[in-house]
């Protein structure tokens, strides 16, 4: 038996459209060359937890938005027809600040704290792994 390729697209779309028939709300598997963890978003999106406050200026202070699963990094919706916003700009907690898609599933990313999304991390349109930092944001403190 072939070990099951985790950073091929299609088995994780696979994997998440098996989760979200199933009701289960996530997915986390460790071995010793890399992690998977796939979580289903309920009604609100998922908020993303997995922030690193750094010193940046007196007063404030600098937090990483990650990837909470592999997949393809949006900064904005697949099917808007909008601009895409210049940065830096404001968010609140709750603004979605871009998406990682598998297949024609989107995983929304909120900022998770209120402050000045600064810069990008990751290319627009990248495979990135759970973990991958994809925005900065500068929070006061």
């Amino acid at each position: 038996m072939s070990a099951i390729d985790f950073s091929d697209p299609a088995t994780i779309a696979l994997l998440t459209e098996a989760l979200t028939a199933a009701g289960v709300d996530g997915l986390e598997i460790s071995r010793p060359d890399g992690q998977l963890r796939i979580v289903i978003a309920g009604k609100g999106g998922a908020r993303i937890s997995s922030t690193e406050a750094t010193p940046r200026a007196p007063g404030f202070s600098t937090a990483v938005v990650k990837a909470p699963m592999a997949g393809r990094f949006c900064v904005e919706h697949p099917a808007a027809s909008a601009a895409p916003q210049d940065l830096p700009r404001s968010v609140s907690d709750a603004d979605i600040v871009g998406f990682v898609g598998v297949g024609h599933i989107l995983l929304p990313l909120r900022a998770g704290g209120s402050g000045v999304l600064t810069r990008l991390l990751a290319e627009p349109g990248a495979l990135v792994g759970f973990g991958d930092p994809l925005f900065e944001i500068e929070l006061p403190s």
